[in-house]
């Protein structure tokens, strides 16, 4: 990524649960890499909301650090050509973590 970029110059569009799952076995080929496991969908994609400027927002279980999120993140991105959010159970805000950990779904 460009760092004089920003999120705005990221690729978005529609991106649906059911092509998300499509692409479990890759997503997970990318997790392997970067030590990410449990990945689970949240938010617009996995209430079936997303539209042309929605990313993709998942939560996942990690054994490396902020280098390892990123890396995964950019390769789902590339996978999917949507842009990607990742984020821990602890990494989420206290006032939104319960909602979205019952939101998030499996891949």
């Amino acid at each position: 990524m460009d760092p004089d970029s920003d999120v705005t110059d990221a690729p978005r569009r529609r991106v649906t649960l059911d092509e998300v799952r499509a692409h479990r076995d890759e997503i997970y080929e990318i997790a392997d890499q970067f030590g990410v496991s449990n990945i689970r969908v949240f938010g617009s994609v996995a209430r079936d909301e997303a539209d042309d400027d929605s990313d993709l927002d998942l939560l996942v279980d990690i054994d490396g650090g902020y280098f390892a999120l990123t890396g995964f993140a950019l390769g789902v991105e590339e996978l999917l050509g949507v842009f990607t959010q990742v984020a821990t159970p602890n990494g989420i805000k206290e006032r939104m973590r319960e909602r979205i950990l019952n939101e998030a779904v499996a891949v």
